[in-house]
């Protein structure tokens, strides 16, 4: 079982009506997986029960999306939970899973930055039988995203109205995976269709290289996509590249990086996941607008290396121009955002185990009113403790 304590709080720095979004929340996540029966193919059933309680809000202050909300009057409810059945089959070193699965790949990565994980309604497949390639295909119809308790069909994300956020599709199909040629080289490349809103192709390639006292790593991603179908979004035209070199010596890890978008649109992606570009896991915008031009740079530190294992830090800031927000007829418009982090793992005693993050984000553009990233100062706070319980 993991607790998880999340408390987010998003000053907003412009002249909007709302000010401020501020939530306290209480998560339990209950899982149960069972291995599987003898013979050539194996069996099993996974469940997992989410619980999500609220702590803290009001309905002029709601809106985190840690808790669900009520269209009517804007307040969060008291509690959400839902019971997530997982059928699983194996034969060899292939993985059949149907129900209620995850996906943690390039286009779909369900999200973990809220209280309880997103997940999807389908079917996945993994292999593994071939040495070096890890195989991926799947066919899903439904997401759960992490403020919700029921399965929803699934859209595009349209933050500053980019697409039809409304337009619903019936599946999303994928194949692809992940080889290792060597230590040191890895290729990765996936196909994706979300069903009559677009398809996108994604390539990759990492690298690491030991140069001296430390490992160079090269990062290169790509993604393009287009409408399909029916087209119910809207036009879909883009392509995201992106390159990551980073150095990691000691406790130390220094990244630069830069991130192209170009075509007539935004890059695509599924409403309430969030796509592994080279902005994941910012706090206040995705960076994924049409031609914007993106950098950033970030500095890791694992104190480990002074002797104080399980505390970590990190410094980001991500800056992206040449932005341009069709929908507003804005463009050469700019945004950016600083990032600091702070976590600790116990490492022994009474509380070993229990995490502690701390996030905070400054974020500032220049984007006309209505836009959905709003210049704000962003906190967040998180406590964790995973125990088994059998």
């Amino acid at each position: 079982m993991t607790l998880r304590n999340y408390y987010m709080d998003r000053d907003y720095k412009d002249d909007g009506a709302k000010t401020a979004t501020r939530e306290w929340a209480q998560g339990f996540i209950i899982n149960a997986e069972s291995g599987f029966t003898e013979g050539p193919v194996g069996f099993g059933l996974d469940a997992r029960t989410l619980v999500g309680v609220k702590l803290d809000s009001s309905p002029d202050r709601s809106g985190t999306e840690l808790l669900p909300i009520s269209a009517s009057d804007g307040r969060a409810a008291d509690e959400y939970s839902r019971l997530a059945l997982t059928g699983k089959l194996k034969f060899r070193e292939t993985t059949i899973k149907t129900g209620d699965v995850s996906i943690f790949l390039p286009f779909a990565f369900a999200s973990p930055s809220r209280l309880l994980p997103q997940t999807f309604r389908g079917t996945t497949l993994t292999s593994k039988d071939i040495d070096g390639l890890t195989f991926n295909a799947g066919y899903i119809d439904r997401v759960n995203k992490r403020d919700s308790s029921n399965y929803q069909a699934m859209t595009i994300a349209s933050p500053n109205r980019r697409f039809n956020g409304a337009a619903t599709s019936s599946h999303m199909a994928y194949a692809g995976g992940d080889y290792q040629v060597n230590k040191e080289l890895s290729i990765r490349a996936y196909h994706a269709e979300v069903a009559d809103l677009y398809t996108q192709n994604t390539l990759a390639l990492l690298h690491k290289l030991a140069i001296g006292d430390g490992v160079l790593t090269t990062d290169l991603r790509s993604f393009f996509s287009s409408d399909t179908g029916s087209a119910k979004a809207g036009d879909v035209d883009n392509q995201n590249l992106s390159a990551l070199l980073g150095y990691k010596w000691g406790g130390h890890s220094v990244s630069l990086g830069y991130m192209h978008s170009s075509g007539d649109t935004a890059t695509p992606y599924v409403s309430g996941t969030e796509l592994m570009g080279l902005s994941e896991m910012t706090m206040s915008s995705d960076f994924l607008n049409a031609r914007e031009r993106t950098w950033q740079a970030i500095y890791d530190y694992d104190f480990t290396a002074v002797g104080l294992v399980g505390l970590r830090s990190r410094l980001r800031y991500v800056r992206g121009d040449n932005i341009e927000l069709a929908a507003f007829n804005a463009d050469d418009r700019k945004e950016r955002e600083f990032q600091m982090e702070l976590g600790y793992v116990v490492q022994s005693g009474p509380l070993k185990n229990i995490g502690l993050l701390a996030r905070k984000s400054i974020y500032r553009n220049d984007f006309p009113a209505g836009a959905a990233f709003r210049d704000e100062n962003q906190t967040r706070f998180i406590v964790q403790y995973s125990l088994p319980l059998w």
